[in-house]
């Protein structure tokens, strides 16, 4: 878990930043939506929308939002943006990184042509399904903020709460769960009094693969144009970055 580890950390502080722009409102209402097409708009009774506007709050999605998000996807709302769809994309950057792209779009044609196109500028290219999701295992992920956290008693209600791994970064503490645990184990720690920013389905790569800082570099720089991209949603990654590496990147 180490890679993941120093992953998850740069990963958590863009984040935060993504919290200040549009983008991550569009990726909660996208969410929140699908969720409630699946699943109904009750979110006592779907677990996957209660997550969703769990997480929206977290980044103060304002309440109207959340409430047209849920009547959009339920079909009692039609604002002429179309039908989103779940949709996921695999290919390799410079230097064999694995990357595993999860998106939501309204026009699926658009969304793997702007695709394509960042793997192609970076060096990179575009797989077929399947051709690198076998080298990712989906976790649960679920971010406590760690200020007046004590550490050792953190571990023992982790475990208690039903936790396969905890991840302890600067600013923020990672508590990895098995896929079906995740709600469950985030309930037992809210109990517990620990504020949560964040719980969601992540993709932890079983073997990662060491980029030289060039070759991070670059990697890097790709990753922030399909940040960039509305119909993104998350970045999966193998690259591995050694303490030097990221010093060094920090550095620009």
């Amino acid at each position: 878990m180490a890679g993941h580890s120093k992953w998850a950390n740069i990963k958590h502080r863009k984040a935060r930043e993504d919290a200040k722009r549009a983008k991550a409102f569009t990726k909660h209402i996208r969410e929140i939506t699908v969720a409630a097409r699946e699943g109904g708009g009750d979110p006592d009774a779907n677990p996957r929308l209660s997550l969703a506007i769990q997480n929206a709050k977290a980044v103060n999605l304002p309440k109207d939002n959340i409430e047209r998000a849920i009547k959009k996807g339920t079909g009692e709302l039609e604002d002429g943006s179309g039908i989103y769809e779940e949709v996921t994309y695999e290919g390799y950057g410079p230097g064999g990184i694995a990357f595993f792209l999860e998106a939501t779009s309204n026009n699926l044609n658009r969304t793997v042509g702007e695709i394509r196109h960042i793997f192609t500028k970076h060096g990179g290219n575009l797989g077929t399904d399947g051709s690198v999701a076998y080298m990712f295992e989906q976790k649960g992920s679920i971010k406590v903020t760690s200020e007046g956290v004590d550490e050792e008693e953190l571990m023992l209600t982790v475990i208690d709460a039903g936790a396969e791994d905890v991840i302890i970064e600067e600013g923020f503490i990672e508590v990895i769960t098995s896929r079906e645990d995740l709600i469950t184990v985030r309930k037992n720690l809210e109990l517990n009094n620990l504020t949560i920013e964040s719980a969601e389905l992540v993709r932890i790569p079983s073997t990662e693969v060491t980029a030289e800082p060039d070759t991070a570099k670059t990697n890097l720089k790709m990753m922030d144009m399909f940040d960039d991209n509305d119909d993104v949603s998350n970045i999966f990654t193998n690259m591995k970055m050694d303490d030097e590496t990221l010093a060094l990147l920090s550095e620009d």
